[in-house]
């Protein structure tokens, strides 16, 4: 299991290094001492797993997840423990205070390999403003990071229902959450996975496999029933491609 270090501080660098010693399975692959150098060896390394501080000069730990286009798995290591139910709200693997002691390291450890036995999947940042350049798709298993305000999430894209357009920003439907990001769904489209995800009308994007209720509707139109709601009406041309898409 790869793991990459960001913390500012040298000595806390350091003292994991020496602690990860005790665990043969897992490889030290880099060191950050603030968010951007994380971001360049994140890209360049693709650790299974971040070590990962929260207070660091510049960019704190989570808004360096906030700001990935792709990220590992992430148990925090910091002083502070106010930060605990923000870092679980992303889904942290778990949150070591510091001085870091090798029983609560290996317990975090024995999480982190049960879920690094797969892939590790995608994360895309919607949170921030969009990226320059092409980014890589996603498929229904990976994760979203997605922050609204002082909320954050690491939502399944199975999980999520429906993509529809709010102002200049984009509502998002999962559970019983319905946060905004800043993205188009031109951008969230291009992304996606087109064998679960259909743009029904210029405004919403739903994913096929909560659909739960189909029924003919004005003009040759149709309307579909999401599970637990809402109700979608796909747009006439949109309705072609949807009957193309679904017919043997």
């Amino acid at each position: 299991m790869d793991v990459l270090i960001v913390d500012d501080s040298r000595l806390a660098r350091t003292e994991l290094r020496h602690l990860l010693q005790a665990f043969p399975d897992v490889a030290v692959v880099g060191e950050a001492r603030h968010a951007d150098e994380a971001r360049a060896q994140i890209q360049a390394l693709r650790p299974d797993l971040l070590l990962l501080d929260v207070q660091m000069p510049g960019q704190t730990g989570f808004e360096l997840l906030a700001s990935l286009g792709a990220a590992p798995h992430v148990i925090f290591t910091t002083a502070y423990d106010e930060y605990a139910l923000q870092a679980f709200a992303v889904n942290a693997l778990d949150y070591l205070l510091k001085p870091v002691q090798e029983a609560r390291l290996a317990a975090a450890l024995a999480k982190a390999r049960a879920h690094c036995s797969a892939p590790v999947p995608a994360v895309m940042a919607p949170a921030g403003p969009a990226e320059e350049g092409p980014l890589a798709p996603l498929t229904a298993q990976d994760q979203v990071f997605v922050k609204d305000g002082e909320r954050c999430w690491f939502v399944k894209l199975a999980d999520i229902k429906l993509f529809e357009i709010n102002g200049s920003y984009t509502r998002i439907h999962f559970e019983n959450h319905q946060p905004l990001i800043p993205r188009t769904l031109q951008q969230l489209e291009a992304r996606l996975d087109p064998k679960v995800f259909f743009r029904v009308n210029r405004q919403q994007i739903i994913n096929l496999k909560w659909i739960a209720g189909i029924e003919p509707w004005f003009s040759n139109t149709l309307k579909l029933t999401l599970r637990g709601g809402p109700e979608v009406e796909v747009s006439r041309q949109q309705s072609v491609r949807f009957r193309e898409l679904l017919s043997l």
